[in-house]
């Protein structure tokens, strides 16, 4: 069966599914391989829990006309993705990036909602299976898809763009993330900028911060729409920026005061409000979809526990994610702050440096005390007041069940391996 003739039956469904735990009635199951499983076992209890058609890749699972047998599930899986793109024939704005690319999506969704039915990744569905998935829940009432690509080394961004097929581009910036998969910081901007050679070799468009050089210099030569501060070639103007702790942002005719914390957001906030004047929404609706934008999922909450009040941004960390968060909470002008910071992973043979830039950095100021989880950062334990060093997580916790925090600040930062806000429950 070639790939029209299986969009056919796609097109008959309501959904598309991968899980059978999470399977919808009326839905495509696709029995894809993991490095564990194998998910063609599941073909029949798919087509028992509702799945109209099951794509195989294996003969023996074969059940009747509703089973599709292919060659390999997943590639089918991408192809149908790019032929369904092709078909609806929309506008689809691509994004990746070492940092803010959930959170800017999540913007970029609520601005131009405002004027337009749009569908943006869900989570973080960003991967070779993730990026798919959302191609295929775009429907003919869909007007703009908003696609998050995500990448731990090169070749991925340029692999997703040939499956979506993006008309427009955004890049959030080019920092010290998955270090170990792109072979460090050079390897990272040669891969997220695969996004910007994707773009340039057809014809599309680009959307540029220029307040970063990198993205001006890999950006050079392509069609493109920009936001810069105090900058007469941007096309968005910025006035002022200031975060304590909140965003709040002046452009040259109107201002957002968002519920994002640090200012490391926004360039975030920056580049949806470019989007949204691109697709000419109307600014009023620009200031309110922002303004009305709640962070959640662990990722710049503003919490109060008992007499503290919590900023938690557990969801992840990198070298780079890290070094702002900690320069823009120091930044604060509230008294009393602590920070608890845990390990950041998949850093390679750039691990123990890289912890060891943030120590030094710790140790330098001494505006806030900060505490240290995990055996990366424990490598490089020194002895000082203002920073205390935990090899564990529960070794942390029993020195926490030790002490009472009254009237603090209290920044969460660190892995999602390291799943920090476990931390809330015994903050006292």
């Amino acid at each position: 069966m070639n790939i029209k003739d299986i969009h056919n039956l796609f097109l008959q469904c309501k959904s598309v599914s991968i899980d059978t735990r999470k399977i919808e009635k009326g839905s495509m199951f696709f029995a894809i391989k993991g490095e564990n499983f194998d998910a063609n076992t599941f073909a029949l209890a798919a087509l028992e829990l509702g799945a109209l058609f099951v794509i195989i890749d294996n003969a023996s699972y074969a059940i009747d006309q509703r089973t599709i047998l292919v060659e390999n599930s997943l590639e089918t899986l991408q192809e149908l993705a790019k032929f369904h793109r092709s078909y609806l024939k929309l506008p689809i704005i691509a994004l990746t990036g070492s940092n803010g690319k959930t959170t800017t999506k999540e913007l970029i969704n609520v601005v131009l909602a405002k004027k337009y039915n749009t569908k943006a990744t869900i989570g973080n569905l960003n991967n070779h299976i993730g990026v798919p998935l959302t191609l295929l829940s775009f429907t003919q009432e869909t007007e703009i898809g908003i696609v998050e690509m995500g990448a731990n080394h090169k070749k991925e961004i340029e692999f997703l763009c040939e499956i979506a097929q993006p008309d427009y581009g955004y890049i959030t910036n080019f920092g010290k993330a998955h270090l170990e998969g792109f072979g460090g910081v050079e390897g990272v901007i040669e891969g997220k900028s695969e996004m910007y050679r994707f773009l340039a070799k057809n014809d599309k468009l680009v959307f540029v911060n220029l307040e970063d050089p990198i993205q001006i210099e890999k950006s050079a030569g392509i069609k493109s729409f920009s936001f810069g501060v105090n900058n007469n070639a941007a096309n968005i103007q910025i006035k002022n920026i200031k975060a304590n702790p909140f965003v709040a942002i002046e452009y040259d005719d109107f201002s957002v005061a968002s519920h994002l914390i640090g200012l490391y957001n926004a360039n975030n906030i920056n580049a949806a409000v470019a989007m949204g004047y691109y697709f000419k929404v109307d600014k009023n609706d620009i200031k309110g979809a922002i303004e009305n934008y709640i962070p959640e999922n662990n990722r710049s909450q503003l919490l109060r526990i008992e007499s503290n009040q919590i900023i938690l941004d557990a969801y992840n960390a990198n070298p780079s994610s890290m070094a702002v968060a900690i320069t823009n909470f120091l930044q604060l002008e509230n008294q009393n702050k602590i920070m608890i910071l845990g390990d950041m992973f998949e850093l390679g043979n750039e691990s123990s440096q890289e912890h060891k830039l943030i120590v030094d950095s710790l140790l330098e100021q001494d505006r806030s005390k900060c505490y240290l989880i995990g055996k990366f950062f424990y490598e490089h334990k020194v002895v000082k007041n203002n920073v205390v060093f935990f090899e564990t997580f529960d070794s942390f916790v029993g020195y926490l069940k030790t002490v009472h925090f009254n009237n603090n600040t209290i920044l969460i930062k660190g892995s999602r391996g390291m799943a920090l806000e476990r931390i809330l429950e015994y903050i006292k």
